[in-house]
């Protein structure tokens, strides 16, 4: 496959352990293909890296492929279902949001992405299990621990080394510890405690207790940001959100989350050569190959979004049964569990915040990327009461 074959696929020649090439996909069709297959394994995150230093067994779920891959994802499946979404944790979403609005509408200024923050660690906190130590100190420490600077040059990866590892130790003494010791003497219905019945140690608790942080608080977090800048921006849009049922209101954030998708660029490596259709014909990717997938240009494919695909059109006719965020939550076996909780979190959240009287958006967020997600960070957006 190369560039000249085909407008949604490149190819580059890499130097990858052996790997005979990079293929990049930007089409719906053949970006699902791929995180569809079988004959894929997860490259993103670092994966490759996290094998070689933990090894297959009681690998993070985030990393695992497979037979194993699926059983953790059955097993787990029960913190995210639909009734459990609707009952247990959108009472948690309502009184938090109610919470947090109050604390905001007391100090007339707070910063978005600091209130989406604690939303985000208290009903991650909640289905994880990490119930056993002050909520506002947790986030805080995790708020260190996602934001860790990166840098380049040999001082600067070994000073970010460290004190990656002593916050990783502190959120594990504050935070995990306690929780385990809990969950040891009276299990609940939460990860951990499922973990620590599967017979997990206290490390690989800690690895996925870290896992599950990324995704249900740190892109949750950014993905309601972006959904109140859309808001602050159209008025039109924020009126029709404030005023709309629930089943309209998700629609208006899968719309804005389809083009904006918190993670830009999802990866696979292929175990065996597969076969894959794209619009220039079947084509055969060697195995061992890196494929990137474009999440944003595939959620644009006017085969898949409809016509006028780069605006943002809460009102557009999808293929059947597909997904209003198209690929935004992944696909696949590593499709985002929590995608609904996500959804609510925001729906609710916002709902609240938007109907705070002389409400105004004062300072936009700086935007950068996460060279590790490849997903989006927002920071400090100043919100206050006019």
């Amino acid at each position: 496959m190369s560039a000249q074959s085909s407008p949604h696929a490149s190819t580059n020649a890499a130097d990858d352990g052996g790997s005979a090439a990079v293929i990049r996909i930007d089409s719906f069709a053949a970006a699902r293909e791929v995180l569809r297959s079988g004959d894929v394994r997860q490259a993103g995150f670092n994966a490759e890296l996290v094998h070689r230093f933990i090894g297959p067994r009681h690998a993070p779920v985030l990393y695992q492929d497979g037979e194993p891959h699926q059983k953790q994802r059955s097993a787990t499946a029960r913190f995210f279902t639909p009734r459990v979404v609707a009952t247990r944790y959108c009472e948690l979403m309502e009184a938090t949001s109610r919470d947090l609005v109050a604390q905001f509408c007391k100090a007339r200024r707070a910063r978005l992405d600091d209130l989406s923050l604690s939303l985000a660690v208290a009903v991650a906190a909640d289905i994880i299990g990490l119930t056993d130590s002050p909520r506002d100190a947790m986030a805080a420490r995790l708020n260190r621990f996602f934001s860790a600077p990166v840098g380049k040059g040999a001082i600067v990866t070994l000073r970010n080394a460290v004190f990656g590892q002593l916050r990783t130790l502190a959120f594990y003494w504050f935070d995990v510890r306690p929780a385990i010791r809990a969950r040891r003497r009276r299990p609940r219905e939460d990860l951990i405690s499922h973990l620590l019945a599967e017979g997990y140690s206290d490390r690989e608790i800690l690895t996925e207790c870290l896992t599950y942080g990324a995704a249900g608080m740190a892109t949750t977090r950014e993905f309601i940001v972006m959904a109140g800048l859309r808001l602050f921006e159209d008025d039109a849009l924020r009126a029709r959100f404030l005023t709309a049922d629930e089943p309209e209101r998700m629609t208006i954030l899968e719309e804005v989350l389809r083009l904006e998708p918190v993670v830009s660029t999802l990866k696979r490596r292929t175990a065996c050569p597969m076969t894959l259709h794209t619009d220039a014909g079947v084509t055969t990717i060697p195995a061992r190959s890196l494929v990137e997938i474009d999440i944003g240009a595939a959620n644009r494919d006017e085969a898949a979004a409809g016509v006028c695909p780069h605006q943002l059109d809460p009102d557009r006719v999808r293929p059947a049964k597909g997904s209003a965020s198209l690929l935004s939550f992944g696909d696949g076996p590593h499709r985002c569990p929590g995608a609904a909780v996500a959804l609510h979190e925001a729906a609710i959240f916002l709902d609240q915040l938007m109907r705070v009287p002389g409400l105004k958006l004062e300072r936009r967020p700086t935007k950068t990327i996460n060279p590790v997600s490849s997903g989006y960070e927002l920071r400090d957006a100043m919100i206050v009461v006019g």
